[in-house]
């Protein structure tokens, strides 16, 4: 072609068929070949899936596993095989886990996909044939009838009564008119051509021949779909693993030198002063990390999976947990998406049935229609909106009309009209756009009785239309005629009408929305508006749901917006109407640059950037594919009720998480610091390299069934973030607390006990196990131990292995392991060394550290 795409739309047709080649009998298929490896398959831009190795070496590169497995190596290089095995396993079962988690999500969510006609009407040869969607060539002729789905950019040679649904494109919930006349005004979006239909697109009713003028990769679903192709940026749970990974890192490498060089400046062996800096650069690490936060993430999965809830990928939960703002399209999400008539009054305002009597007649007889049930209702796909609201309202009493005649709708008379018998009167029922029928009405009615339509009257009905336009209605008009008996019907006879009365449809707010969102916000979560519908519509249905509308942001302000001034606005405007989907996820972007975790709820093609680059997009079953490819959720049941309980579930799941990172670097970070400490005026090493291995190994096993732990109320009414700070103070208030019953241990080993270095080694192996594992009562709960139960698993695991720590002195592994009996006095001073510990913790607690965590909210 030598003309751009829109430049054809306002061409005559013959020059059109000309520029691409082709005629009004279509293409012979050796052209059809030719075109075929020309343009590629029409196959529109979806998410590529990501191939195995490539998907599981994603879920390496992160510090936190590259600590993990360079500490293995490094324990396998140094003949400690069983450490480096322990600690492989444990990354090798979490990425394992996470991979299986979203492979069983995406092979679900690959089995609720729609069932969709995959082959459309074509002319090849001067034939119709049926041919499927990929082979299509620009320059097909192309039929298309009430029900199909639009497979490529199309530009109209002829239609009739052609209505598409494009809301999956523009957002805008009413399908649009199409004719087959050229544009005569230069269009600002290509979807608003007249005179042309796009890929992902329905026909709601009418029928058309259309020549194909994109495919594949250059129609304007695939332009929106591009930008699925781009890695989202990272979301909150990925920046937080990161920072964490960073954080511990540098914690690890100032360790390991300070340490190596005082065991080497104090005359150590340097071998062994070798392999003791890499056991406490290992025994620092989280190594479970991994594990435990898949294993809690994925028990919430599983808890959300009963709620109609798929989750695509694990670390989605924490994303959900972590929001503050969930964003979403209006139509679909807080709407049924389906027009419903909830008026249908006189000039005064009130409700008159006698208008819904002429408005069924008029969309009962009309062409194609009937039967009203299982037409109208049941297959509903083939009629206007419009028509089918009003047919699915209460059923009047039409068995004593009779139809004689119609003029069906057309674009430039926009309305329709039905001609009926009535106990043999005849009548003329004409519904349509109001402004053009209020021209052609001469009387109006009030109280059954017809008026003149003067200048008062026609006043009263802008008024009353104009209200109802301010509530968000759709309006149509209702008119009547009685007619003589002729032969034949026309639009010509529209005129002299009787105005009745006004429809009034709108697409409803489902019916938990109202609660959900007060919810939402009663738990840290505010609700924005990002819709491509028009702003008195979208006004009218958030005032609807409880949202208060103190001003609306169009689409065509925020191209005039900068991006500092539109983070100001972002922030501080919740409803944005007329917008596009660049423009979505300009707001998206600027809210998160803001430091939001931002969740985007959509269903449409338009929308599927959006809950692209979100924190976490969400999605519902029935969406377009090319949206569920794009969320990290999906939900199974229309109903926003979900995302409350999986908010909850991802908060349950993120403070297990972080009772364990607490535990782990507080703990771990004491032992290590003590040891540091005691390099420096001992004459041996405080702890041979596998007993720190072996120690840190059964304080991790110990924390395995944390995700099973209870999380309290407190801890899930508000959005939790990664912060490091925190983890950092736990670790510079705990960790010390801990140096310090550890120093007074090495004092009692040594001056009370007289201890050689393998007693010392005992002692001080028992007691820091004890004291580190324990702790987690203390620290898993805000409240009083002893008034917050710990899980059962929790429970077990954590006496488990302390028990384990008392016997091994007195097993047969002894000897192996460097241990001896321990003299009895011993856990005298263990048991009070310990209590006063867990005491000194919990009076710190209450005093500083769930202070911190209630600022971190």
């Amino acid at each position: 072609m030598d003309v751009t795409q829109s430049e054809l739309f306002s061409l005559p047709h013959q020059q059109v068929l000309e520029k691409l080649s082709s005629s009004a009998q279509g293409l012979t298929a050796q052209q059809a070949e030719e075109r075929l490896a020309t343009y590629g398959k029409n196959i529109i831009i979806q998410k590529k899936a990501t191939p195995l190795i490539a998907n599981v070496m994603m879920r390496y590169a992160n510090p936190l596993v590259a600590i993990l497995l360079i500490a293995a190596t490094i324990s396998a290089l140094t003949g400690n095989p069983i450490s480096a095995a322990i600690i492989g396993l444990m990354v090798l079962l979490s990425i394992g886990l996470d991979y299986l988690q979203s492979h069983r999500s995406l092979v679900a969510m690959q089995r609720l996909q729609a069932q969709v006609a995959t082959t459309a009407t074509v002319m090849r040869n001067q034939a119709w044939l049926d041919l499927p969607y990929e082979q299509l060539v620009p320059g097909d002729i192309l039929r298309l009838t009430a029900g199909n789905l639009i497979p490529a950019d199309a530009l109209l040679l002829s239609a009739r009564d052609l209505h598409v649904q494009q809301a999956a494109l523009t957002g805008e919930s009413l399908p649009v008119e199409k004719d087959d006349k050229p544009a005569t005004a230069p269009l600002e979006n290509i979807t608003e051509a007249p005179n042309a239909v796009f890929a992902g697109s329905s026909v709601i009713s009418g029928t058309a021949t259309a020549v194909i003028i994109a495919t594949g990769n250059k129609t304007v679903f695939a332009e929106i779909a591009k930008s699925l192709s781009i890695a989202p940026p990272h979301t909150e749970f990925e920046k937080g693993i990161t920072r964490f990974g960073f954080f511990i890192s540098k914690t690890i490498l100032f360790l390991v030198i300070f340490v190596f060089a005082a065991s080497v400046y104090f005359k150590h062996p340097l071998l062994e002063s070798l392999l003791f800096a890499i056991a406490l650069a290992v025994g620092l690490t989280p190594e479970f990390l991994p594990m435990i936060t898949t294993v809690t993430l994925a028990t919430g999965a599983m808890k959300m999976s009963h709620h109609g809830v798929i989750v695509k990928n694990l670390a989605a939960i924490q994303n959900l947990g972590s929001m503050d703002i969930l964003c979403s399209d209006k139509t679909g999400t807080l709407t049924s998406g389906e027009m419903v008539l909830e008026q249908y009054i006189d000039l005064e305002g009130k409700q008159n049935e006698y208008v819904m009597l002429l408005a069924y007649l008029n969309a009962f007889f009309e062409s194609g229609i009937q039967n009203p049930i299982t037409t109208a209702i049941l297959n509903k796909v083939a009629l206007n909106p419009l028509d089918a609201a009003i047919l699915q309202h209460a059923h009047p009493d039409i068995q004593p009309y009779t139809k004689i005649d119609e003029v069906p709708f057309d674009f430039e008379r926009r309305r329709s009209s039905v001609v009926v018998d009535h106990n043999g009167e005849k009548l003329l029922i004409t519904k349509g756009a109001p402004e053009q029928l209020l021209t052609l009405c001469t009387s109006y009615q009030t109280n059954d009785l017809p008026l003149p339509l003067d200048q008062s009257a026609i006043t009263k009905f802008n008024t009353l239309l104009q209200k109802l336009s301010q509530q968000g209605y759709r309006t149509l008009a209702v008119t009547m005629r009685k007619m003589p008996n002729q032969s034949v019907y026309s639009a010509l006879d529209e005129t002299d009408l009787l105005l009745v009365g006004l429809l009034a449809f709108l697409d409803p707010p489902l019916k938990d929305v109202k609660a959900t969102i007060n919810h939402l916000k009663a738990e840290g979560v505010r609700m924005k508006i990002l819709t491509g519908d028009n702003e008195l519509v979208t006004q009218h249905i958030c005032e609807q749901v409880g949202m208060v509308v103190d001003r609306i942001i169009l689409g065509h302000e925020l191209e005039h917006i900068t991006e500092p001034a539109l983070a100001k606005v972002a922030e501080e405007v919740e409803v944005f109407a007329r917008v596009s989907p660049m423009q979505k996820q300009r707001i998206i972007a600027a809210l998160r640059a803001n430091g939001h975790v931002v969740g985007f709820l959509g269903d449409g093609i338009n929308d599927a950037p959006s809950l692209h680059i979100a924190d976490v997009g969400i999605s519902v079953a029935n969406a377009v594919d090319v949206a569920k490819t794009s969320a990290s959720i999906i939900l199974l049941k229309h109903r926003l009720k979900v995302i409350l309980n999986g908010i909850v579930e991802g908060r349950k799941s993120f403070g297990n998480v972080m009772k364990y990172l607490m535990m782990g670097t507080s703990s771990n970070f004491g032992n290590m610091f003590s040891m540091a400490g005691a390099i420096l005026f001992l004459p041996f090493l405080p702890m041979l390299p596998f007993q720190i291995l072996l120690n840190n190994f059964l304080y991790d096993l110990a924390q395995v069934t944390i995700p099973t732990d209870h999380v309290e109320p407190s801890f899930t009414r508000k959005p939790q973030h990664w912060n490091i700070d925190i983890i950092r103070r736990f670790m510079l208030y705990i960790g010390p607390i801990s140096s310090i019953f550890d120093f007074l241990t090495f004092f009692v080993m040594l001056s009370v006990f007289h201890a050689s270095a393998v007693l010392f080694h005992t002692g001080w192996f028992v007691e820091s196990l004890a004291t580190q594992t324990l702790v987690i009562f203390v620290i898993r709960t805000a409240k009083n131990p002893f008034k917050s139960k710990p899980s059962l698993p929790l429970a077990i695991t954590v006496i488990a292995v302390v028990t384990i720590a008392v016997l091994l002195p007195f097993s047969p592994l002894a000897k192996v392991l460097g241990f001896v009996a321990l003299p009895w006095g011993y856990f005298l001073f263990l048991i009070s060394a310990t209590a006063s510990y867990l005491l000194l913790v919990e009076f710190i607690k209450k005093r500083l550290m769930w202070k911190w965590l209630q600022i971190s909210k």
